[in-house]
């Protein structure tokens, strides 16, 4: 799908003539965007680059000139330099082994007041290291006076540092907006104000006693947010509940754990879906979820497969995580697997490993769901999540997330 440009993430590179803002784009990029060259002013306007940034999403970088341009048009540079904040939802301040002067403190006061985050980036380490001192000034100046605006600090060589797209997205995850963190739709943008969904809920073992689930809460809210009607069944009602209905519901969404039974229900052209990846879209990454999911047929004998959950819970005999799943494995591969159960905020070692399965996050950020993914592609191991990998066990996954256009 083709992203607006206004839904896009905009990373604005700001920083004084000569100090590497261009190598830092072209290398996060991986293409020649901008002219790097060791004359001083070669960015005379912003120059934009709209890329895929896995596992954030869809971005669009702005390149600047340098804020201490000097030419005769260095005044109209600096104006159009800083009409960039008007759209800027992450900066990118990038300077190098001399430090901070008065253009960068001005731009980020200016920040500062418009709650901007921003990134510095110290560039051009393999030339000269930085002294301590310029050190303490630059740690000194990424401190913001409003403590809920996020800042941090990258010493590096966009051209040498093997690790520099690695670390730039690191610390980038860190200061990524909550409201383009948190997706504020759950299910109630893939349907119609006015329209029916159908919610399938198992209640059995993993059910509290007199409750529902947090992610089905969650769901049935957000549909009513969106005016859309709700209309719950247990998976052993759903024939009923569809033939009561005047028109189809424009979606069925089910618990995971009877993906396969509601399938066999539901007919053909009503769009199915499942909980678990409804928030593997909010809470992660689907696509990579869902190129994740393919390593399945991969496996081999005595492969390694770490089960992540979020949460720690008691487990319970025919528990999802540490029964269910495996088994799903297992009967699908045909292997002999490995599989290790992981619970916690704490991210363990993955060397190793041959796949990740992390759970549906409902008890934690879209933010650490990203770093994991970031973490677990850096290193090679694929990473998808509990509904995705149980619909591609079970051979529905296409249909599982064809509302998302995928």
């Amino acid at each position: 799908m083709k992203t607006l440009k206004s839904m896009r993430l905009h990373i604005a590179i700001f920083g004084k003539t000569n100090v590497g803002k261009s190598s830092v784009l072209n290398r996060i990029t991986g293409q020649d965007v901008s002219i790097v060259s060791e004359i001083a002013g070669t960015t005379t306007d912003v120059v934009e680059k709209s890329m895929e940034l896995l596992p954030i999403g869809p971005v669009t970088f702005l390149d600047t000139a340098g804020l201490d341009d000097t030419s005769k048009l260095g005044e109209k540079r600096i104006k159009k330099t800083m009409k960039v904040l008007n759209r800027t939802d992450i900066a990118v301040i990038v300077t190098d082994y001399n430090g901070f002067s008065e253009y960068e403190t001005g731009l980020i006061q200016e920040l500062n007041a418009l709650k901007i985050p921003y990134l510095i980036i110290v560039n051009k380490s393999d030339v000269k290291k930085i002294s301590e001192k310029c050190h303490a000034e630059l740690v000194s100046a990424s401190y913001s006076r409003d403590k809920a605006l996020q800042t941090g600090v990258l010493i590096t060589s966009a051209l040498t540092d093997k690790d520099f797209v690695f670390r730039f997205k690191e610390a980038l995850v860190k200061l990524l907006p909550d409201d383009f963190v948190n997706s504020p739709a759950i299910a109630g943008d893939l349907v119609p104000a006015g329209s029916t969904v159908i919610l399938v809920i198992p209640i059995d073992k993993e059910a509290p006693k007199g409750r529902i689930i947090l992610p089905q809460v969650q769901v049935i809210r957000d549909l009513l947010d969106s005016g859309c009607l709700s209309y719950v069944v247990k998976e052993t009602e759903l024939k009923t509940a569809l033939e009561n209905l005047k028109e189809p519901p424009a979606l069925v969404v089910t618990d995971s754990q009877a993906f396969k039974q509601v399938s066999e229900i539901v007919p053909e052209g009503i769009p199915l879906t499942s909980f678990s990846i409804l928030f593997a879209r909010i809470k992660g990454d689907l696509e990579e979820f869902v190129r994740g999911a393919a390593a399945i047929d991969m496996l081999k004998d005595d492969d390694k497969v770490l089960i992540l959950e979020s949460c720690t819970h008691h487990a319970i005999e025919d528990d999802i995580g540490r029964v269910k799943l495996p088994g799903w494995l297992r009967r699908k591969t045909g292997k002999k697997l490995e599989i290790h159960n992981y619970a916690g905020h704490d991210f363990p070692d993955i060397s190793g490993y041959s796949l990740i399965l992390h759970c549906g996050a409902c008890m934690t950020t879209r933010r650490e769901v990203l770093s994991r993914i970031l973490i677990a592609h850096e290193k090679g191991v694929p990473v998808t999540n509990y509904g995705v990998a149980i619909s591609y066990c079970l051979g529905i996954l296409p249909r599982a997330v064809r509302i998302f256009g995928l």
